[in-house]
């Protein structure tokens, strides 16, 4: 019973899977225009920050499209088909569960968010001002 609902659930993401990357490229949000010193400012800081996600999870592709909207060129891992990604996600957040945020502080400790309304709301607070 258990290899018919994966299979399932497999097929159904394969099918579906394509139709959510196109709306997510024809739904594209412009970018937030900002000074060019103030970008690389905003580039800098993403340096710290990598997220883990499955392209075709629905709730990754609300936190990218977030990124977009406020032109954060943050690091995109995919935990679905590499394995070390997958590994240092499980290893360093404690579940392969995405979307997830990891965030180096500069004392460098790490902080690992997950929920994409967590990592939206993260986003907007220290971005937007």
């Amino acid at each position: 019973m258990r290899f018919i609902i994966r299979t399932f659930f497999k097929t159904l993401r394969l099918v579906l899977g394509p139709f959510m990357l196109l709306w997510e490229f024809v739904s594209r949000p412009k970018g937030l225009l900002r000074p060019a010193p103030a970008q690389q400012a905003v580039n800098a800081q993403c340096q710290s920050l990598v997220l883990y996600q499955f392209a075709t999870c629905p709730f990754c592709i609300k936190v990218r499209q977030e990124m977009r909207r406020l032109s954060l060129p943050i690091e995109r891992r995919d935990a679905q088909h590499n394995a070390q990604h997958r590994a240092d996600l499980a290893q360093g957040g404690g579940a392969v569960k995405v979307p997830c945020l990891k965030i180096t502080e500069p004392s460098g400790q790490t902080r690992w968010l997950y929920e994409s309304g967590a990592i939206i709301s993260y986003l907007r607070e220290r971005f937007t001002a």
